[in-house]
Formats: C-alpha cells, sequence, structure tokens
C-alpha cells in the first residue's frame, strides 16, 4: 500500500490532528517522504468529500466546505438523538477521570471511541485540551454545559464521585495486573461490534 493511503488510514483512524513527526515515526518514514506523501494524499482527495488540513506541524482530515450544508443537517439530527449504551459509557469515563485522554478512554472501554468522543464534543459535552504532558494528544473533560445541565458546580459534586472513580481506576490495576487473556480479547471484539451497530444505527434512524 502506497504511503499517501497509509497515512489516509492513520489519519482516519486517529480523528484528530497527528504531528508530522509522529507520522514518521508510525511509517518509519523521512520527513520529505512524509511530505510528499501528504501532497500526493491531498490532490488525490481533493476531488471527494474530504480536505486534508495543516496547521502548526499537524495535519488531520476534515470534509470538504462544499458539503457544509450536509454536515450541518446531520449534527443537528445527531443532536435531537439519544446518547446510547456507548455514549453514556464514555461521558461517564470524561466526569469521573477527566480531563483524560482518549487512550485512556479505549483503554477503559475495551474498543476505540474516537467516533463516540466525536459525537459528544459535537453535542457540547466533552471538550478537548492539550495535554501538557504530552503535545502529541489531548486530554478531554466535560463542559460547563454539561455540568450545568446535571446541576453541579464541578464533577466532584456528582454522586458517589470517589467511589465510581475509585472504581474504575480499580478496574484499570486489576486489568493491568492479570493482562489481557483471548477470552478478555474476544469480549472486546463483541463489544465493539455491539457499539458500532449501536451507534450506525443511530446514524440511520
Amino acid at each position: 500500500m502506497n504511503l499517501d493511503a497509509r497515512i489516509e488510514a492513520i489519519l482516519f483512524f486517529k480523528g484528530e490532528p497527528v504531528s508530522l513527526k509522529d507520522l514518521g515515526v508510525l511509517l518509519k518514514a523521512s520527513d520529505e517522504e512524509i511530505t510528499s506523501a501528504l501532497l500526493v494524499l491531498e490532490e488525490r482527495i481533493a476531488v471527494g468529500g474530504l480536505r486534508l488540513l495543516k496547521k502548526d506541524g499537524e495535519v488531520m482530515l476534515a470534509t470538504a466546505p462544499e458539503i457544509s450544508g450536509l454536515i450541518e443537517g446531520m449534527i443537528k439530527s445527531d443532536l435531537h438523538k439519544d446518547l446510547g449504551k456507548a455514549g453514556i459509557e464514555t461521558l461517564a469515563i470524561v466526569l469521573y477521570l477527566g480531563p483524560v485522554p482518549r487512550s485512556k478512554i479505549d483503554y477503559v472501554r475495551g474498543v476505540n471511541s474516537a467516533f463516540v468522543v466525536r459525537n459528544l464534543m459535537i453535542r457540547g459535552l466533552v471538550e478537548k485540551e492539550q495535554n501538557p504532558n504530552d503535545q502529541r494528544s489531548f486530554l478531554y473533560r466535560p463542559t460547563f454545559e454539561l455540568l450545568s445541565y446535571l446541576g453541579v458546580t464541578e464533577a466532584r459534586a456528582l454522586p458517589e464521585y470517589e467511589d465510581v472513580k475509585r472504581e474504575i481506576e480499580g478496574f484499570e490495576a486489576r486489568d493491568s495486573e492479570k493482562g489481557v487473556e483471548d477470552g478478555e480479547t474476544a469480549a472486546e471484539e463483541a463489544q465493539e461490534q455491539e457499539d458500532t451497530s449501536e451507534w450506525a444505527g443511530e446514524r440511520t434512524e
């Protein structure tokens, strides 16, 4: 597979800005090769519904401005739908562990949460900030609008905050100690299929 196609796959999977340096490390390619491949990718997708955004040494995929009306309609539709199991699960992790990197959200849930997090951000329930300990990633936290909706002034005021947080962190510790067994891997794959189907169903209703 060509380098530009592999970069496209990475950007699609990440769903957020990725630095050129990280792309070089992931793909074992030089800066010149990455830059050249990005030019190819940019030209190739220019005739479709996606665009390549570039800023401060980072790149990401975005929808073309020509279809902004369609996207706006989909966003409005999403805002009027229920969160669903995957959304509530992810929102709980952000509320009780936030600010939290998406890698930790993925770890606790056992599946990739990029699509779910994106939907929560669109709804104005979750926002992201730069990770001070790793400039290559972001931290996700609840918005003031969400806290206001829940009737609390801060996350710590949530019901049984310490107990729930301790339980989630305890799950991480236990899972880290015992490792991932074959049965757990199968369960995670089944859960991912369930979550994907659930969210896909919501988007097609």
